[in-house]
């Protein structure tokens, strides 16, 4: 080999060995970036730096698949379901009251949440980093209900009695959806650390999110709350699981706050059945496709008109701008057909739950498995009191997805699973290069 040759061979070694840590360290900050988005997630005022990491993640994420240095996998089980309702929607969106806001909200509240999901679960395909995406929610949550509770009863000084919550930042019926996710994921790496000092900051995190989720007293976030704990036990503990029903009915008869709260006097009077019956009067009309994908389209139609359709004792005063029902807020602006299309999903993940946590090869997979679908289960009652389908509530429940979709992963590259089908048992092993 000449000298000519030589200086061409090493200056070609050293360029391909500059792209390939160039191509590294890209693939290394697409979950860097996105660790930052979700753990500034639930805090207000900090929309710059989530839209900078979000959009930032995406664009890195398109270079490394256009250079083929990632296998960006959308062969999920997810991802049929998925498919049929935004092929829905994008349908809807010709017959929708609003086509700018439907538009509009097709790709901020639908498209983005999907990009979420997927990028979680191809850069968080590990259990190195399932942990690290654990303890992000975790200390994240825990911050901003020891934060929030400290400013709103010590420098606001507001009375313990007072619920707690922030109207203008954060509606109270919407802080469970953060707290409660957070608490079930702290209670399930409490059992998976070893280490003292880390079990105390779990126990510190825990009690900040339970606290937080205790004094919003919103009965969705308190009924979520029990019943995740007992779905969270139920595996190993039901023994527990019987203990907490007893507390919470003794808790219920003798707290007077939780007395009040949840007084059968109250509950049949609750402006939710109004709401509930009005949205019912809207999707009569538009059984279909629904008024549209846009949310704001909602508080735009004539609700008056909906509202004296139903019983006089039920009918609100102004009625409320929203469904408060995440159900009835996805049959209102999709149809019956696009309600049926997203339960599809939730029966593709309950599914698939049942199968991890029935047949998982190991206890990492079976506990995971039953602590997210206590977490699924949270949301799922939440979603009964409040709007679910947007916001932060939202990215945790495409999170809840995700990490149930890692969790098949995880267990399908053994190939040890005892289930039948094949074609939910079987995925292509990630690049370590992905797992770092």
């Amino acid at each position: 080999m000449d000298v000519d040759t030589f200086i061409h061979t090493a200056l070609k070694l050293d360029e391909q060995n500059i792209k390939g840590k160039i191509f590294k360290v890209l693939n290394l900050s697409v979950p860097s970036l996105m660790g930052v988005f979700i753990f500034f997630t639930p805090f207000p005022h900090t929309t710059a730096i989530k839209e900078i990491c979000f959009y930032l993640s995406i664009l890195i994420v398109l270079l490394l698949i256009y250079f083929k240095k990632i296998d960006f996998s959308f062969s999920l089980p997810f991802t049929l379901p998925f498919a049929l309702f935004v092929a829905w929607v994008l349908i809807g969106l010709f017959f929708a009251l609003d086509k700018a806001n439907s538009l509009h909200d097709f790709r901020a509240h639908l498209l983005k949440y999907l990009v979420i999901y997927y990028i979680l679960v191809n850069f968080f395909s590990c259990r190195k980093r399932l942990a690290i995406l654990s303890w992000l929610i975790i200390i994240s949550a825990a911050v901003f209900s020891i934060g929030g509770l400290t400013y709103f009863y010590f420098t606001l000084k507001n009375p313990i009695s007072t619920r707690f919550g922030f109207s203008h930042l954060m509606n109270i019926d919407l802080i469970g959806f953060v707290t409660i996710f957070a608490f079930l994921l702290s209670l399930h790496q409490f059992k998976l650390e070893h280490r003292l000092h880390r079990k105390s900051i779990l126990a510190a995190c825990s009690l900040g999110t339970l606290l937080a989720t205790y004094l919003t007293m919103s009965k969705g976030s308190l009924l979520a709350l029990s019943a995740a704990l007992m779905v969270f036990y139920v595996k190993r503990h039901k023994l527990l699981v019987i203990l907490l029903i007893i507390f919470s009915l003794i808790a219920v008869i003798t707290i007077p706050a939780l007395k009040a709260r949840f007084s059968p006097h109250l509950i049949f009077k609750d402006i939710r059945i109004g709401i509930n019956l009005t949205t019912l009067e809207i999707i009569k009309a538009y059984p279909i496709t629904g008024i549209g994908f846009g949310m704001e389209t909602y508080g735009n139609i004539d609700l008056t008109k909906y509202n004296a359709k139903i019983p006089s004792q039920y009918q609100q005063g102004t009625p409320v701008r929203s469904p408060h029902n995440s159900l009835a807020d996805i049959a209102v602006r999709t149809g019956i057909v696009g309600l049926a299309l997203f339960l599809f999903v939730y029966f593709v993940f309950l599914r698939l739950s049942w199968k991890l946590i029935r047949y998982g090869k190991d206890d990492f997979i079976i506990n995971w498995g039953c602590c997210i679908m206590a977490a699924f289960i949270s949301v799922f009652i939440q979603g009964l009191f409040a709007d679910g389908m947007f916001g932060v509530q939202a990215i945790v429940l495409y999170t809840i997805f995700a990490i149930m979709t890692i969790l098949w992963q995880l267990n399908a590259q053994t190939n040890t699973i005892i289930t039948p089908p094949r074609s939910e048992t079987t995925v292509e092993p990630k690049k370590e290069f992905n797992c770092i």
